[in-house]
This record gives structure tokens, C-alpha cells and sequence, in this order.
């Protein structure tokens, strides 16, 4: 069962909505910089929530925050969704999961959402923008605005530029939604949207990826994306994954986001991490720590 925690920011509401959970990624894979010696230090990122007590898997979680102001009902990236065509990508290939239940369970039904953010257009982060109608793929969030990258829309508009696990994405998933009227495409330096939300360039994991921080009565959010895909890159924030396309910017933007963090006390809400898929960021030492919340 989906758990419903909720966080409070200020005057905002914070939930996760899950889609799925994929609990044995193994870590050379996920990491192709992984050392297993990293197992012998004293690591507050690692519980047995997110790595095998060998150290040869990683979990990871695949979900969707739902972000609710005084003024608004916000979704925070969308998953795999159900039914996409995913054979290059099995993971994701044909899905069923429960989670517009989970979503109405949560309380939130689809016609509810004003905006639906999304911080790159990557496989697992845009798939519940539609769902499959008759013979076309429509809408999921029929009254909402989907707020995504001009520039990197353009760039993975083109197929050369769009990598084997994300294949098909543009098709069913992207432009759908243009095609609807209800996108509004922007780039980090954009005039605010909505009141104390803002996004901030993050590039590297994919071509113009965007975070987005929330400011609510003296208290801060960021939701990183695909910034960090696991804990364990608090600690080592040198090891990309498997997926960032970028690596130099990757490891910049990583860099940049746990100071963020770390300087603004801030809630920290993650694409992927295990657990809660929460928590803050502290300094330690010359590095960081990962208290989950």
C-alpha cells in the first residue's frame, strides 16, 4: 500500500505518489564507478533500505511528488506510465500500476491538477503525462499546464539525440501534450510561473535539466530530479550514473544541488532514492550526509 506521509513547507503540502519500486539494481550497473571498498566506510546514506547487506544491488524508487499550495494542485515529474512501448527498455515495457488510484488515494483527482512540472524528458519522468484513449495517446491532467524545457523539448525532438532507454518517449508521452495546447515551454531564467516555486539549471544528467526549488514562509524544498538517482551519490557525489548524458555538467550540477541544500537547511525531495525519497542534506566534513525524513 502506498504510503501517504506528508511533508509540510511552509504553507505547502508535499506528498510522494509511487509508481513502482525496483529493488535489486545491481550497483555496477547503476554505477560503473561503484567500488565495493566503499562498503567498509561509515556511511550514513547506506541502510538497509537502500543497498543488499553485499553491496551488490541498489533499490531505487519510481514516483511522483504532489506538490498542494493555497492556490494550486502541482505534480513533480510523472513516472513510466501504463501501456507505453517500451521494448528497448523492459523495465518500463507495457506497465499496469495503481498509480492513478494511488494518486485519487492521496486526493487528488486528475482533473484537479493546475501544473505538472517536469525536470526533464527522460523514460521514467514523463510516461503519466498521457494515457491511452481509444486509438490516441491524451492529456492524463485534462485542466493542467505542463511546464518543461524549451531547449531540451527541441533537442530530443530531433531522434538522433534521443538514447536507446528513452526511445518512444517523444512520441506518446511528449508530444501528445503539445499537440493539446497545454504545454508551456521555458528555460531556467524564465519569469516565475507560480508564486515561490522557481527552476534552476541542472544540466548534465540529461540536455536541460531542470530542478525546482519551493520558498514558503521562510522554509525551502528542492526537488532535484535526476540530479542523484541514490543516496549513496550524497557521499560520492563524483560517481554519475549509468544515465547522465552529460558527465562533466553532471557532476557540477550534483555538486550544485547538495550545497543548495546543505547553505538553505533544505527539504530535499528525490526522483529515485529509496525509503522516504525525502530528507535534508548536511555538511560533513569536506562532503555530505543524507538524513532521510
Amino acid at each position: 500500500m502506498e504510503d501517504i506521509r506528508r511533508y509540510q513547507v511552509g504553507r505547502a503540502t508535499i506528498n510522494r505518489v509511487t509508481e513502482l519500486l525496483l529493488p535489486a539494481i545491481p550497483t555496477t550497473f547503476l554505477f560503473p564507478e561503484w567500488d565495493p571498498a566503499i562498503m567498509q566506510h561509515d556511511l550514513d546514506c547506506l541502510d538497509p533500505r537502500s543497498v543488499s547487506s553485499d553491496g551488490q544491488t541498489l533499490a531505487l524508487s519510481v514516483h511522483s511528488w504532489v506538490v498542494r499550495t493555497d492556490q494550486h494542485t502541482i505534480v513533480i515529474d510523472t513516472g513510466a506510465g501504463n501501456g507505453k512501448d517500451r521494448p528497448l527498455n523492459a523495465i518500463f515495457h507495457h506497465l499496469d500500476t495503481p498509480y492513478l488510484s494511488r494518486l485519487e488515494a492521496a486526493g487528488v483527482a486528475r482533473e484537479d491538477v493546475d501544473f505538472v512540472l517536469i525536470t526533464h524528458l527522460h523514460v521514467d519522468h514523463v510516461g503519466w503525462n498521457t494515457v491511452h484513449e481509444g486509438d490516441r495517446w491524451v492529456p492524463t491532467f485534462p485542466n493542467a499546464k505542463y511546464v518543461f524545457s524549451k531547449a531540451e523539448y527541441e533537442f530530443y525532438a530531433d531522434p538522433a539525440n534521443v538514447q536507446t532507454p528513452s526511445a518512444g518517449v517523444f512520441e506518446d508521452s511528449v508530444k501528445p501534450v503539445i499537440d493539446a495546447g497545454l504545454a508551456i515551454l521555458i528555460d531556467a531564467d524564465s519569469p516565475t510561473l507560480l508564486e515561490g516555486l522557481k527552476f534552476h539549471s541542472t544540466k548534465g544528467h540529461s540536455y536541460d535539466h531542470l530542478s525546482i526549488s519551493l520558498e514558503s514562509q521562510g522554509q525551502t524544498a528542492l526537488f532535484s530530479g535526476d540530479v542523484m538517482h541514490h543516496p549513496i551519490q550524497v557521499a560520492m557525489p563524483e560517481w554519475n550514473s549509468v544515465f547522465c548524458e552529460f558527465q562533466e555538467e553532471a557532476r557540477l550540477s550534483r555538486r550544485w544541488a547538495l550545497d543548495f541544500a546543505a547553505q538553505r537547511q533544505a527539504h530535499f525531495f528525490s526522483s529515485h532514492f529509496p525509503g522516504t525519497s525525502a530528507g535534508l542534506v548536511e555538511r560533513k566534513g569536506e562532503g555530505f550526509a543524507w538524513l532521510p525524513c
